[in-house]
């Protein structure tokens, strides 16, 4: 190697935002569409600490035509004064320097999401333009920055000011604080902001935060295209309805019941024990806890927690307090009551969970998120306090006469799991044991991989014996398993623990997997950081896709949370030429036509109808091959859209599901491809 001079001067200092523009991963965790999603979600946060501190109760929130987003509070306004050590306005400060904000003076915010102090200076980074208006003591204020290449220095300029902070002399009685920035498309793969997601979000933080209204307004699309979309009302009064024709689309969100609101949102069409939900808001040793729980006939735990209204989906000490909480003061509840002799031991937790959906809402100081990313709680401290409250609370609605029958059915719900679980606990230890009738059944239908590295490893979980034994002989030993399905799956979403670990496939699947299931599920033991569902690209396959994440989701959710579940997604077309000297392959319709362009004249088509018609050599390099397959990762983006739909599509709900498929189904659709192009069927090709 060659000794090349190396001294103080080879150190490079990121000044400014540099860093962050060089480095965007580690302040928003990607440059795909959740962290587009990031830094939007940094202004909106700032926006609701206003709120969640008592200084705002209004936040409108507008996506333009152009692609840029635009955020308003009627807070305080971002201090515009000069700052004492910089000797700039307060609002340079915040959009210019890290870790800068008014949030680690625990005078200005009781409780804040954005305790980094990093949001508003990432989100200025990574645009293209920025700008700020303050109203602030009757007065308007207003500043502007922007990023660009600097040809000269050869590198990116991030969110300089282009003027320092302007006084407009305009009067105003509003207050508050108005940001507007456009993403930049050379920081994002994508800088198209998703209508379905900000909704989401936005009507999550007014659940979280009673009596808070917060407008949505998106430009890039009208009212009639909107309903249009959803299917929401008929095609002739949309028609009718010229003023949705030229109105942008436009919703509100408040919900004066706050968390109780919640719980009956994601409850709606299940049948439910008690009808209204049990609430109880307290504070002890400086942490605000707030919690709503309501139980259904359902078998699954559905528990969303929050802190300073930012989703925990990974949990941490505040879920563990809870469900401890929750667990103590319901086993005294049933002692007291004479469910439990003195003799008979304790309820599990998770006795008491089935069925259950919760909403943990807490508000406290010097909050410790694992990650930027704030995916996890990892203040120990807020254990206890969570645990306390959620005990008090429960007894004190237990006090109340109102709430006598609904504690009722939560017991006689834990007798009917009590007994399910000791039914089911045999197979539940038969299903984790590596040396059990399960292990045993693996031989002969999976096909395992020699690899010892489980963070190499890939497991398939092919749909059919057929497609099975066409992967065995494409796959690579090394590195890929093969786990034929003889059968679909259970649905999960309709049963009981027991009856899930009774059906063969799911054994097999849990078995294979290596890590558990359920409460007892451990994803260090997991033996494949890779997990592919492959199945037909029809309806079957689709149900048996289904099938498999809803039990990912419901009984192993870490899987999907670390983003260890994939779709692999076999070729529909085969593009070739009789000679054989060219062979296109083509995943979907659109694909078709580049395809049939790109092999030219005398072309012939075959329609795969599913894995089993492809040879080894065919199905290794379309669908096998690292280097040249299309994979698509299941992420947990949101919980709540998640619980929803899979409740919608695979539960009970019919008629939730009935609306869907209205809204989403084109029972009209035709091929387009064979529209455009006539074709010949020849001996199961198609000839052009």
């Amino acid at each position: 190697m060659e000794n090349r001079h190396y001294d103080a001067s080879d150190i490079t200092i990121l000044e400014g935002l540099d860093a962050v523009r060089l480095r965007p991963g580690m302040y928003i965790g990607s440059t795909g569409p959740k962290g587009l999603h990031h830094i939007l979600w940094e202004i909106v946060d700032n926006a609701i600490d206003e709120a969640a501190n008592g200084f705002a109760d209004k936040i409108d929130v507008r996506i333009y035509k152009d692609g840029s987003v635009s955020v308003e509070d009627n807070g305080r306004g971002i201090p515009t004064d000069i700052h004492p050590k910089t000797k700039v306005s307060g609002v340079q400060v915040v959009f210019t320097q890290l870790h800068a904000g008014g949030k680690f003076d625990e005078h200005n915010y009781s409780f804040s999401g954005g305790l980094h102090g990093v949001g508003a200076s990432v989100t200025n980074a990574l645009s293209k333009w920025l700008k700020v208006r303050v109203m602030r003591e009757g007065t308007t204020w207003e500043m502007s920055f922007r990023s660009y290449y600097d040809n000269t220095k050869k590198k990116y300029i991030a969110g300089v000011p282009e003027g320092p902070l302007v006084n407009t002399k305009q009067r105003t009685k509003k207050h508050g604080t108005f940001v507007h920035f456009m993403p930049d498309e050379a920081v994002f793969s994508t800088v198209e902001f998703s209508l379905e997601t900000v909704e989401h979000r936005l009507e999550e933080l007014a659940f979280l935060n009673r009596g808070l209204t917060i407008t949505l307004t998106d430009e890039r699309i009208t009212q009639n295209e909107y309903e249009a979309a959803k299917g929401d009302r008929a095609e002739e009064d949309i028609q009718l309805d010229l003023l949705g024709a030229t109105q942008p689309y436009s919703t509100t969100f408040r919900y004066d019941g706050g968390i109780s609101d919640f719980a009956n949102f994601l409850n709606e069409g299940k049948s439910k024990l008690y009808q209204k939900p049990l609430y109880y808001k307290g504070e002890r040793d400086g942490i605000l806890v707030e919690f709503a729980i309501q139980h259904t006939s359902e078998f699954t735990e559905s528990l969303f927690s929050f802190v300073n209204n930012i989703p925990t989906p990974e949990g941490g000490f505040h879920e563990i307090g809870f469900r401890g909480g929750l667990t103590r003061m319901l086993n005294d509840f049933a002692r007291d009551n004479k469910f439990l002799k003195d003799k008979d031991p304790n309820f599990l937790g998770d006795d008491f969970r089935e069925g259950l959906t919760a909403v943990l809402s807490i508000k406290m100081k010097n909050v410790q998120f694992e990650g930027q990313t704030k995916t996890k709680l990892g203040n120990p401290e807020a254990k206890s306090p969570v645990e306390s409250v959620t005990v008090e609370g429960l007894k004190s609605l237990a006090a109340d006469s109102k709430f006598k029958r609904a504690f009722d059915e939560i017991i006689k719900k834990a007798q009917g799991a009590a007994r399910v679980r000791v039914a089911a606990r045999q197979a539940k230890d038969t299903a984790r044991a590596k040396n059990s009738i399960d292990s045993l059944m693996l031989v002969g239908k999976l096909a395992a991989c020699s690899g010892k590295k489980p963070e190499q490893n890939e497991l398939f979980i092919v749909e059919g014996d057929s497609a099975g034994g066409t992967a065995k002989q494409a796959r690579v030993r090394q590195f890929q398993s093969i786990l034929p399905l003889r059968g679909k799956p259970l649905n999960v979403e309709k049963k009981r623990l027991d009856q899930v670990l009774a059906n063969e496939e799911i054994r097999t699947i849990i078995s294979a997997l290596g890590a558990g299931i359920g409460s007892d599920f451990n994803l260090d033991k997991l033996n494949y950081h890779k997990v592919i569902i492959l199945s037909d690209a029809d309806q079957d396959g689709f149900h048996i896709r289904c099938i498999l994440l809803t039990f990912f989701f419901r009984y192993m959710r870490p899987l999907v949370s670390a983003g260890h579940v994939y779709i692999g997604m076999p070729p529909l077309y085969k593009v070739y030429k009789q000679n054989g000297s060219v062979e296109e392959y083509a995943y979907d319709d659109n694909e078709l036509q580049e395809k049939i362009d790109k092999v030219g004249r005398g072309y012939l088509i075959q329609r795969y109808k599913g894995l089993g018609e492809m040879s080894a050599e065919q199905l290794w390099a379309t669908t096998l091959d690292p280097a040249r397959r299309n994979l698509t990762q299941v992420t947990l983006e949101d919980a709540v859209a998640a619980e929803n739909m899979i409740t919608t599509l695979m539960g009970d709900r019919v008629e939730g599901r009935k609306e869907f498929l209205a809204r989403n189904a084109n029972f009209n659709k035709q091929d387009s491809f064979m529209e455009r192009v006539k074709l010949k069927k020849e001996d199961g090709n198609e000839e052009g």
